[in-house]
This record gives structure tokens, C-alpha cells and sequence, in this order.
């Protein structure tokens, strides 16, 4: 898979993710420090990326049932960290197979977005 990290993701869910033999590129590599949100969303979905991040404002640029600019952001896929930056690697390490299996899932249906939360004790597709 294709993951886009941004700003406030740590290093080691980079280096975790890479070693799982995932594609990785940070927002700082690709756009200027402190990018507008709706510049980060554009981004990750031209280039057909994952977004990860610890940032909920996400939610309302993307929400999985949007109210009104139904045609913004139609493809882009979310990962929402909420846990703490030193747990992420280990929670996204723990529940790659199931960011992979929903992606498949997401990718096969009509509407091709994912949006999962990945938090210290849960964890949750809005399908």
C-alpha cells in the first residue's frame, strides 16, 4: 500500500510501515511546513495515498458521509491515530492486516474511500 504521513506522525510508524514493505512519502517531503489541511487531503489523494494522521480535523474535510461538496476528496482514504505518538507504530503494526483487508474491501466498492480510527483500545472502519 501507499501511505502519505503527515506532520504529526513520528518516525517510527515510517519505519514500521517500511518494514512491512509499504510505500511511504511524509507531507514534509512533498509540501511546506504547516500545509493547509485541504492541501494535505488534495495531495494524499493525487498521489492515491493513505492518509495518517492524529489530526480529527480530517473528519470534517473528508467525513465518510459528506454533508454537501459530495465531489471533494471522493477517493481519499484516512487513517485517524488515536493513541499516543509513542504506541502508533505498534497499534498500525498490530492492525496492518486489517488496514490492508478493508482497503481491498474499500477499493471493490462503489465508493472507493477508507476511513479508519486506530485507537489504544479500538479500532474502527466507517464503512
Amino acid at each position: 500500500m501507499r501511505f502519505m504521513l503527515d506532520e504529526n506522525v513520528p518516525v517510527s510508524v515510517s519505519d514500521a510501515l517500511g518494514a512491512l514493505g509499504h510505500n511511504i512519502e511524509f507531507v514534509r517531503d512533498l509540501l511546506p511546513a504547516g500545509a493547509v489541511d485541504p492541501l494535505v487531503a488534495a495531495a494524499a489523494e493525487e498521489d492515491q495515498r493513505v492518509l495518517v494522521s492524529f489530526d480529527g480535523d480530517f473528519e470534517s474535510i473528508s467525513p465518510r458521509i459528506p454533508i454537501g461538496q459530495k465531489a471533494r476528496f471522493r477517493r481519499l482514504s484516512r487513517i485517524w491515530l488515536r493513541c499516543s505518538e509513542y504506541q502508533a507504530a505498534q497499534r498500525l503494526e498490530r492492525a496492518i492486516d486489517f488496514v490492508v483487508s478493508e482497503f481491498a474491501i474499500a477499493q471493490a466498492a462503489a465508493d472507493t474511500r477508507m476511513h479508519l480510527q486506530i485507537g489504544t483500545s479500538f479500532i474502527r472502519s466507517n464503512r
